[in-house]
Order: C-alpha cells, then structure tokens, then sequence
C-alpha cells in the first residue's frame, strides 16, 4: 500500500516507520527535519531497542502524488493547511485517515473530501520526539478508528485494522467513532490541560497532588456528562482506566506540555474549546473545562508576550 505520513513528529514518524518496516511504501511530508530525515532517516527509540530507519522524506505533497493512505498526524492548529497539503495526495479511492486529537478534525476533512473517505483514529501513545528525527516511545501503543461518516466500521477499515496490527500496532475497529473521541477526551482534557495549568509538570508530580487529581475527576465527570447528552456512554472504569494508565506512565510529558515549553501553538481548540462548545450547547454545565479553557488561552498568551 502507498501511504503518506502528513506530519511526521512523533505519532507520525512511528506509525509510519512501523508500516514502513512492516513493507509498505510510506513517503514521509516533512519540514523542519527534512534534511536530517532525508539522509539519515528516522531513528527510534523503543523500549530499550534503538535502530535506526531510511526512509522516503519529502518537501511538497507534489512530490508523493496520490496515495492508497493519507495519515495525518499534524497537530490540530495546522488544519487550515489541509485545502493546500491534501488535494495532491487523495485521488479516486484514497483513505484519509486522521490521528489528531480533540473534535473537529473529521469534520473538517469530510468537508473536503466526503465523510465516506475519513476514518477517525484514536492513539493511546506515549511516545516523545526528543530530538530532530529522533522519536522514543515509552510504553506501548494502542489504535482506534472508526468511520467518519458515524457509519459501522466498513471492510476498508477492517482491512486497516489488520494491516496495522500485522505492523505490531494494536488496533481496533469501533462502532462509534463519537464515543471513542469522548473518551479520549477523557485523558486529554485533564492530563494535557493541567500538566500545562498546574505548574509546568510532567504526569508523575500530576498524580502526586491530590487537588490536581480531584480536579482530574471533575473534569472527566464533565466530559461524561457531555458525551452523555450527545448519546455516548462513557463509563467510571473508563474514568479510573485513565489514572491506572497514567501511574504506568511515570514522568512522561504530555504532547501540548512540550508544545507549551517549545513555544509552539497549543491545540486549545480541538482539545478544549470544542468539547466546551458541544457540551454546552446541549445545555451541560461544565464550569471547570470552561475556567481550564480560559486559563491555557491566557497562559499561552502571555507567554508569547513575554517572548
């Protein structure tokens, strides 16, 4: 299968190098490591194994032309490229399938190319770009995808199923796409959100406070309460799955954490403002996402000011 990777940090680059080793002809879009990437490929780092991957690394979606696959892995405040980047990419027959995080990203590229071709993918990772070129994964991985169009899981996605997992990528295929997005919403929303808000911490010195955890809890019974009014149940175990998981986890860096330290946008939007926005307009209180909303649109302005 012919597959581009659109956005190749850390997601990207070991999704795509697994299906790359797995035999597939995955052409990388890059930029700020395009040069490196381009001559020595991608090294990772994977549980105490290190090697290191030549791959196909590309400046323009031009030069990749149309694909079987297009994964997108960029962050969610790149979207607005999708009109330029995509259309080189998708022709008769492609899949687009988006790995981003948060709500709206389906529909923005459905708009584009049909929710019929979209497939919505969940990533439960931790994985780091800790250097150009350089992706270390912590701990293992796990794939969801559902259809975009809300639709049960088609043979196409089925198929992308086994073609991940016979890439050593656990995945599964999921009847609600909406449902999956809430819940890992669930994660999101509190451990990105306040590895940021409450001091500039990794999920370890998280767990430790015990108002950041409660305040964790608030939060996710808030989200629970949003998907509910959407007609997705999201259960307590799914609740406390989250904080078992992260204890695993250590000092591991949420992604918007290290966007914040890098000075790079954060991914407010797609991770908290639209939840908000969902969840309020099916008239669901949520006063605590609603403060954490502001207070990261605050910290990040201020801390672009202070740059």
């Amino acid at each position: 299968m012919k597959i581009a990777v659109v956005g190749a940090g850390a997601v990207g680059a070991y999704h795509g190098v697994c299906l790359a080793r797995a035999g597939h002809d995955v052409h990388f879009l890059l930029r700020s490591d395009y040069e490196i990437v381009r001559e020595r490929g991608f090294e990772i780092r994977d549980r105490g194994n290190t090697f290191t991957v030549p791959v196909h690394a590309h400046k323009t979606p031009e030069e990749i032309g149309g694909c079987d696959l297009v994964l997108i892995a960029l962050k969610t405040t790149a979207n607005a490229q999708f009109p330029k980047l995509l259309p080189p990419l998708v022709g008769a027959g492609t899949t687009v399938l988006t790995l981003q995080n948060g709500l709206g990203n389906v529909e923005a590229l459905g708009a584009l190319f049909g929710a019929e071709n979209v497939v919505g993918g969940l990533c439960y990772v931790t994985i780091n770009r800790v250097a150009p070129g350089v992706i270390a994964n912590l701990g293992g991985t796990r794939l969801w995808l559902g259809e975009g169009d809300g639709g049960a899981p088609r043979e196409r996605t089925h198929a992308l199923v086994k073609m991940f997992c016979e890439a050593g990528l656990p995945t599964e295929a999921k009847n609600s796409l909406e449902e999956t997005l809430w819940k890992k919403l669930c994660w999101n929303i509190p451990f990105n959100g306040l590895a940021i808000a409450g001091g500039n911490i990794a999920c370890d010195a998280l767990l430790a406070s015990p108002e950041l955890v409660e305040l964790s809890w608030i939060l996710m019974r808030e989200i629970q309460a949003a998907a509910r009014s959407r007609g997705c149940e999201i259960s307590d175990e799914h609740l406390q799955k989250q904080f078992d998981v992260t204890a695993r986890c250590g000092a591991y860096l949420p992604s918007s954490l290290l966007d914040f330290r890098a000075g790079r946008e954060v991914e407010i939007e797609s991770i908290w403002g639209e939840p908000l926005r969902r969840g309020t307009a099916n008239g669901v209180s949520m006063p605590h996402l609603e403060t954490l909303y502001l207070l990261l649109k605050t910290l990040c302005r201020n801390r672009e000011i202070r740059n």
